[in-house]
């Protein structure tokens, strides 16, 4: 099955349409060919996703449910990470201070 870009076949659903019309067809039967052709291929490109019963709805559904907790889930982490790292050089700068000051927490003979 090749690739074909979707202009290139408006354009040619057009001049199929122009065609039909200038040889005598009406352009509500054009319309309507036109409409049923489109619910053909919805069908088809459904089925090739497997989307084509009574279970697609939910099926989508529950995509979009995994979809916003996998977002969710990845939120929390970047959030607790960043934490973790101010957390983490927060506790640098103090021992640091602590270094400078001479601050000895382990000397008991204060």
């Amino acid at each position: 099955m090749t690739y074909e870009h979707p202009n290139k076949r408006v354009v040619s659903l057009a001049l199929l349409a122009q065609a039909a019309n200038s040889e005598g067809t009406d352009t509500i039967t054009i319309k309507a060919l036109v409409e049923e052709a489109s619910e053909v291929g919805a069908a088809k490109a459904l089925a090739r996703c497997g989307l084509h019963d009574e279970n697609a709805g939910a099926d989508i559904r529950a995509l979009r449910d995994v979809l916003g907790a996998w977002r969710d889930a990845r939120r929390v982490a970047w959030r607790s990470a960043v934490k973790w790292v101010i957390t983490i050089i927060f506790a640098l700068v103090l021992a640091g201070l602590a270094t400078k000051m001479n601050f000895d927490v382990f000397n008991k003979t204060h």
